[in-house]
């Protein structure tokens, strides 16, 4: 095509059009097209007429930096994971889609409404947590921020933002405290479990950790045990296994579970990845679905693709991320 195109001149042309443009064709200040743009108050109605004009005759489109100008918004809505269990879990090549999920939710719900999402991994464990935090705080100047657990019940993380003003959510979090919790009932969720798994049968039911950082895993642990509870059936230390949501620790539980002098003949496990884990302990002990069975958390996609595939607690971490942006927008 001819460098000279007419079509081509005009791509060029709205590509280098700025808010600049817009307020000399418009006879207003940068300020106040910003303030248009971002649908203000306080702006005359002849004055939004001839802002609106200017943005359609030289095709404006506006960049976040327009949209900050005018007003107290960034637009920007920061999201805090963990940084060793994600980078550890994808060097290792164990990553699950709770990530994925996660920035699914919350990006289409900011795409929604003209925002965008930013991703930071922060070491809970650091002593320069709140330094991290709080570098990232003033460089982006979020509108709001997304806790993920174990951040969600981290003091120092919690306690800078309500010091700082800053609006924030706590998924994954039964606790009371600062900012919007929005969790599952964790409890509830492996005392339904457990159900499941005695209404088959089974009377000798083991239940394999998260680690215990996050408060969820204890949540969980507990609900676990009010199954056994209400039964009447004994709460055997023995059936409970320590894991750290990783893969290894699920197969070294699921191996001691299973080598017990009177074994499990099921497994609640706290993630999918402990769950993959135990099912394949299963099978290289000759333990086919009818001799043992797991239930399993998240349900990603992993355990729907095992095989057999497995049965698990559906957790909406799309839809908790999603929410979370919507109160914080």
């Amino acid at each position: 095509m001819d460098d000279h195109s007419p079509s081509k001149a005009v791509r060029v042309r709205r590509q280098s059009v700025t808010i600049k443009h817009v307020a000399a064709e418009a006879g207003v200040s940068l300020q106040t097209v910003s303030r248009v743009i971002n649908n203000e108050p306080n702006v005359r109605p002849q004055v939004q007429e001839r802002v609106h004009a200017a943005v359609a005759k030289l095709g404006y489109v506006p960049s976040l930096a327009a949209r900050r100008m005018g007003g107290s918004r960034s637009y920007l809505l920061l999201a805090l994971n963990d940084r060793d269990r994600t980078i550890e879990g994808w060097r290792s090549g164990e990553g699950t889609d709770w990530v994925d999920q996660m920035l699914m939710g919350g990006m289409l719900k900011c795409g929604e409404h003209g925002y965008r999402m930013i991703f930071e991994l922060v070491d809970t464990h650091s002593s320069h947590v709140e330094r991290e935090v709080q570098a990232a705080i003033s460089s982006l100047r979020p509108d709001g921020v997304i806790l993920t657990p174990p951040h969600s019940d981290n003091p120092q993380i919690t306690d800078l933002l309500v010091r700082q003003g800053i609006p924030f959510a706590r998924i994954g979090s039964p606790q009371p405290g600062e900012g919007f919790a929005i969790s599952m009932d964790d409890g509830k969720a492996a005392e339904v479990a457990t159900d499941h798994l005695l209404d088959l049968g089974h009377t000798r039911v083991a239940f394999i950790t998260g680690s215990d950082e996050y408060v969820l895993s204890g949540e969980r642990l507990e609900g676990y045990r009010r199954a056994l509870r209400r039964r009447g059936l004994p709460e055997d230390e023995d059936l409970v296994g320590r894991g750290d949501f990783s893969y290894a620790s699920g197969a070294a539980a699921a191996e001691r579970l299973a080598g017990l002098a009177d074994p499990a003949t099921a497994i609640v496990a706290s993630n999918d990845q402990m769950a993959i884990a135990a099912l394949q302990v299963a099978t290289r002990k000759g333990l086919g679905p009818d001799r043992f069975s797991i239930v399993s958390f998240d349900n990603t996609p992993i355990v729907r693709f095992s095989h057999p595939p497995l049965t698990a607690i559906n957790q909406p971490i799309a839809a908790m991320a999603s929410a979370a942006m919507g109160w914080l927008m």
